[in-house]
C-alpha cells in the first residue's frame, strides 16, 4: 500500500502544467494555461490548467483531476502505475512496506532496463525516420498507399536502409549489448578462430512502423518490406519492454480519436490502421501478427466502451474472430458493446477504404455483429437447427461460452436467445447453465485442494491476474521428470487420456510404512525387514508414458502438413480439447496460416522461447512446459508418421465427442423420429468407429 503522505508529497513537488504539456499543447493565459482539450474534439480551447490549485478542469467536457488523474484518464493507466510513472518523473522511490529491500531493488534495476531500451529504441526510430526522408523509393511506396506526409509523421514512419549494419551510423557502439537485447542487431557465436561473431542489422530495406506503448515510449518496431520477399511483416523479439501478446499498434496514437469516435477498431494489420487514419478513423489499432488475446481486450477497455472487430470474410477471418470473442468474452459486461465486422474476402480494411470511400465502411461498422449474436453463431456453425440433434450439438457447443460472460443481465439474456434457436424452455437452458457454472466451480475447489495438498500446506488463495501467464499454464500441465516426480494433473476432462488422481503422491514418513503403519520387526530386532540393510527405501510411482493428445502434438510438430489434410471437423475436435492441448492445436493453425510449413525443429525452437526473431502469432500462451513433455517421451515416436498413424490416435477423441452427443440425446428424452434415426446412427457410427480403432491397433507380440 502507498501512504497517503507520499502522493501528498509527490503531487506537491509536480508541477501540473509540465506533465500535461507532454501532451498537450499549452499557451499562457494570466494566471493559467489553455489547450484544448485532449478528452473530447474541439476547435476553440476550454481546457485550463492551473499551476496554482495543481489542477486541469475543461468547461466544454467537464473532466477535471490532479497529476495522476491525468495520467490515469490519458494514458489509461491504473492509479498505481500512475503514481509510480509520476514518482519516476520526479526521482522518487515509491514506498511500500509489503516489499523487501532486495525486491525492491530488483524492481529499481529492471526500470532502469526499460528506460534504457526504450532510449535505444526511440533512437533507431528518429535515425529511421530521417533515412525515409532521403529515400525517395521508399517515399513513393508510401505515397502509393495513399499515405500523406502528415501522417506518416503522425505515425512516425521510417525507412530501414538496405544495409548489413546501417544502426552503426546511429550509434557510436554498434557492439553495444542494448542493440541486440532490444531486437534492433542481432549477434551470432564466433566461428571456430574468431574472437567476434557476426553482427548486424535485424531490419533491412523494410518501411519501419515504430510500436508504441500508451505513454508514448516506442517499444518495438514492425518492418513491411517494399517490394516482394518473406517474411511480409517483421516484428521486433520479446523484450523486457515488448510482447506481442499483450501491445497494440497504434493505440497511443488513437488516444484522442478513442474518446472522440466512442469506439475502437481493431484490425489485423499496421497498414490497416495507418490507412483508416488517413480517411478519418484514427480509432484504429492492430493486434501484432498474433490472435486478440484477453490482455488486448482488458487494455483496450481502459480507453472506450465500445470494441468493433474487424476482420476478412474468409476462413482465416472467422477464424481470428472465434478467438477474439473467446479473448473478449470475460470483459463483456452489461456496459460494454463489443461487435464484429467482417469484411468481404477480397478485402481487408485498407483496400476496402481505398475503394469503396469511408461512408461505405461507416456502413459496414453501423451494420457489424454484435458479440451476443456472434456467439450463437459461432457456437452453430456446424449444427443443423432443424432435427433435435443440431440443436442439442448447440446446446453443448453453447453453453461454455455463455458461461464465459461476466454476470448480469447480459449474460441472461444470450441464454434466453439460446433458448429459442433450440426450442427449449428459457428456465431449463439456465438451469444448464448454472449446472456447468457449478462444475467449472468444483473443478477450480479441486484443483486448488490438490495444489496445496501437493504444496505441503493450505489450498493456494488465487486473484485474478495474480500469476504469470507462465505459472497459470503450468498449473494445468503434468509435468513428468524420469524419476516420476512433479505436479499432479488434476484436470477433471479426462477425454485426452489423463485421469486424476485421488491423492498425490507423499514420500513415506522415517520409520513408517506408505499406508501410515509403522514397520513390522524383522529378524534382526529392527523395525523395518529394510534396516538390516540400511533405511528404509522410498518408493516413487514409475514414470508415465506419452498419452494420445501427446502424440497428436509430436506427429503434427514432426509434419506441421499433415495439418492441412485433416478435416476441418477434426481441427475444431482437436482445437476444442482441455488446456494446454487445444492452445496448442489453435496456435499451430494460426501460425501455419501466416508462415507456411515449418520444420520440426523450428516449431520445437519457437514453443521452447529460443527464435528471438519467430513471428509467433500467439506468444501470450507459454508453450514451452509442452516443449519439455513431449521431450521427456519414455517411448519417444519416431519420424516415420503418416497421416493414417495421426488418424488412428484422433479416433478415441472423435468416439468420446460421439458418445457425448449421443449421452445427450438420450437424456434429453426427445422421442421424435428424427432423434430416434440420429440415436441410431450414433449407435451405428461409434460401434463402427470401436471395430475401426480395435482394427488399427497393433497387435503384441
Amino acid at each position: 500500500m502507498i501512504p497517503p503522505s507520499f502522493i501528498q508529497d509527490l503531487l506537491a513537488r509536480t508541477d501540473i502544467a509540465d506533465i500535461v504539456g507532454k501532451y498537450v499543447t499549452l499557451k499562457k493565459a494570466g494566471i493559467n494555461f489553455k489547450g484544448l482539450c485532449p478528452f473530447h474534439g474541439e476547435k476553440s480551447p476550454s481546457f485550463i490548467v492551473s499551476p496554482s490549485r495543481q489542477t486541469y478542469h475543461c468547461f466544454g467536457c467537464g473532466v477535471h483531476g490532479n497529476a495522476v488523474g491525468f495520467l490515469m484518464e490519458y494514458g489509461g493507466l491504473g492509479f498505481i502505475d500512475a503514481v509510480k510513472d509520476l514518482a519516476q518523473i520526479q526521482a522518487m522511490q515509491v514506498p511500500d512496506d509489503n516489499v523487501r529491500p532486495e525486491e525492491r531493488e530488483r524492481q529499481k534495476q529492471v526500470k532502469e532496463k526499460q528506460v534504457s531500451l526504450t532510449d535505444v529504441m526511440a533512437k533507431a526510430s528518429q535515425h529511421w525516420k530521417l533515412q525515409l526522408k532521403n529515400t525517395p523509393r521508399a517515399v513513393s511506396y508510401l505515397k502509393g498507399r495513399g499515405l500523406t506526409g502528415e501522417i506518416a509523421a503522425r505515425f512516425a514512419l521510417g525507412y530501414a536502409p538496405d544495409s548489413w549494419r546501417g544502426l552503426a551510423s546511429a550509434f557510436p557502439k554498434y557492439d553495444d549489448p542494448l542493440l541486440v537485447e532490444s531486437g534492433l542487431v542481432i549477434t551470432h557465436e564466433p566461428d571456430a578462430g574468431e574472437t567476434e561473431g557476426k553482427r548486424y542489422d535485424r531490419f533491412r530495406d523494410r518501411i519501419m512502423f515504430p510500436i508504441r506503448n500508451p505513454q508514448g515510449d516506442v517499444i518495438g518496431f514492425g518492418g513491411r518490406v517494399l517490394d516482394k520477399g518473406e517474411p511480409k511483416y517483421l516484428n521486433s523479439p520479446e523484450t523486457p519492454v515488448f510482447s506481442k501478446g499483450r501491445e497494440l499498434y497504434g493505440l497511443f496514437e488513437a488516444r484522442s480519436a478513442l474518446r472522440n469516435k466512442g469506439y475502437a477498431i481493431v484490425t489485423e494489420g499496421y497498414m490497416d490502421v495507418v490507412a483508416l487514419a488517413q480517411w478519418g478513423y484514427g480509432n484504429a489499432v492492430a493486434t501484432l501478427g498474433t490472435a486478440c488475446t484477453a490482455e488486448h481486450a482488458q487494455k483496450l477497455f481502459r480507453f472506450t466502451d465500445q470494441v468493433v472487430f474487424s476482420f476478412d470474410g474468409d476462413a482465416a477471418g472467422r477464424r481470428a474472430a472465434g478467438r477474439a470473442l473467446e479473448a473478449t468474452l470475460p470483459h463483456a459486461s452489461d456496459t460494454r458493446r463489443i461487435s464484429f465486422l467482417f469484411l468481404p474476402a477480397e478485402h481487408d480494411p485498407d483496400s476496402f477504404i481505398r475503394e469503396h470511400g469511408p461512408e461505405a465502411f461507416e456502413t459496414c461498422i453501423k451494420q457489424a455483429v454484435p458479440l451476443s449474436k456472434q456467439v450463437l453463431e459461432h457456437a452453430a456453425g456446424d449444427c443443423d437447427l432443424n432435427n433435435a440433434e443440431g440443436r442439442a450439438r448447440l446446446l453443448v457447443q453453447a453453453i461454455p461460452l455463455i458461461a464465459q460472460f461476466p454476470d448480469g443481465a447480459l449474460q441472461g439474456l444470450v441464454a434466453d436467445e439460446l433458448a429459442q434457436m433450440a426450442r427449449m424452455a428459457p428456465d431449463d437452458v439456465r438451469k444448464r447453465l448454472a449446472e456447468h457454472q457449478q462444475k467449472i466451480l468444483l473443478a477450480d475447489q479441486v484443483r486448488e485442494r490438490h495444489q496445496g495438498a501437493a504444496r505441503g500446506g493450505k489450498p493456494r488463495e488465487t486473484h485474478q491476474g495474480s500469476e504469470s501467464d507462465s505459472d497459470s499454464f503450468d498449473s494445468h500441465m503434468p509435468t513428468f521428470e524420469p524419476d516420476g516426480g512433479g505436479h499432479d494433473w488434476t484436470n477433471n476432462e479426462p477425454a485426452g487420456g489423463y485421469a486424476p488422481q485421488e491423492e498425490p503422491y507423499r514420500p513415506p514418513q522415517e520409520g513408517l510404512r506408505r499406508d501410515g503403519k509403522p514397520w513390522k520387526p524383522g529378524k534382526g530386532g529392527g523395525s523395518s525387514r529394510w534396516q538390516t540393510r540400511g533405511s528404509p527405501v522410498v518408493q516413487r510411482p514409475p514414470p508415465q508414458a506419452a498419452t494420445p493428445l501427446d502424440r497428436i502434438v509430436w506427429a503434427l510438430t514432426s509434419h506441421s502438413d499433415f495439418w492441412e489434410q485433416l478435416p476441418s471437423a477434426t481441427h475444431d475436435l482437436l482445437c476444442d480439447q482441455p488446456a494446454p492441448y487445444g492452445d496448442f492445436f489453435r496456435w499451430l493453425d494460426s501460425i501455419l496460416i501466416d508462415q507456411g510449413l515449418l520444420p520440426p525443429e523450428s516449431l520445437l525452437q519457437i514453443m521452447r522461447g529460443e527464435v528471438d526473431s519467430a513471428d509467433d502469432p500467439e506468444e501470450s500462451v507459454n508453450f514451452q512446459p509442452l516443449a519439455r513433455r513431449i521431450a521427456q517421451f519414455l517411448e519417444v515416436p519416431d519420424n516415420k508418421d503418416t497421416v493414417a498413424d495421426l488418424i488412428t490416435l484422433i479416433l478415441p477423441l472423435e468416439l468420446v465427442a460421439l458418445r457425448d452427443e449421443l449421452d445427450l440425446l438420450l437424456q434429453s428424452g426427445e422421442l421424435s423420429e428424427a432423434a430416434e434415426a440420429r440415436k441410431l446412427a450414433l449407435f451405428k457410427i461409434t460401434r463402427d468407429m470401436k471395430l475401426e480403432i480395435s482394427q488399427r491397433r497393433p497387435i503384441s507380440g
